[in-house]
């Protein structure tokens, strides 16, 4: 079998899609027909899909906060981890939260990451990533 041309006529016959979507009768669908209402991912695609995705936090971060790659690497876990679960326009939301990240004042960082709405969404998550801000390490 000639895989490079059946990629390319697969491609042609299914499509290319980024976005998920439902297709003609009615299997929610993403890639190039991949149907994801029988068929998943697999371990190697959801890891590939997550490197993608850290990736992604880590420029957008250089970026928007060039300082967080001063703090140590808990810290910058913390960030990573934050900026995954809000994405970056949410997580510039948290102004005063990330000048205290800045000033190394990570006590009160902890603080204003607990007294807010995603806190309370998340729950347990901000206790843990909370408590590793004010430790600098990973617990």
């Amino acid at each position: 079998m000639n895989y490079e041309k059946l990629k390319v006529q697969l491609t042609i016959d299914e499509g290319r899609r980024s976005d998920i979507y439902v297709d003609t009768v009615g299997k929610v669908t993403g890639g190039v027909g991949r149907n994801l209402t029988e068929r998943g991912f697999s371990d190697d695609e959801i890891d590939l899909m997550l490197l993608n995705d850290i990736a992604l936090v880590e420029r957008q971060l250089d970026k928007t906060l060039p300082w967080w790659r001063q703090m140590n690497d808990a810290r910058q876990n913390v960030l990573a981890n934050m900026c995954f679960n809000l994405g970056i326009n949410r997580l510039l939301g948290f102004r005063n939260t990330l000048k205290d990240m800045q000033a190394g004042r990570y006590d009160l960082a902890a603080a204003g990451m607990l007294d807010s709405q995603w806190a309370r969404q998340v729950g347990d998550r901000a206790a843990r990533l909370a408590a590793v801000m004010v430790k600098g390490d990973f617990l």
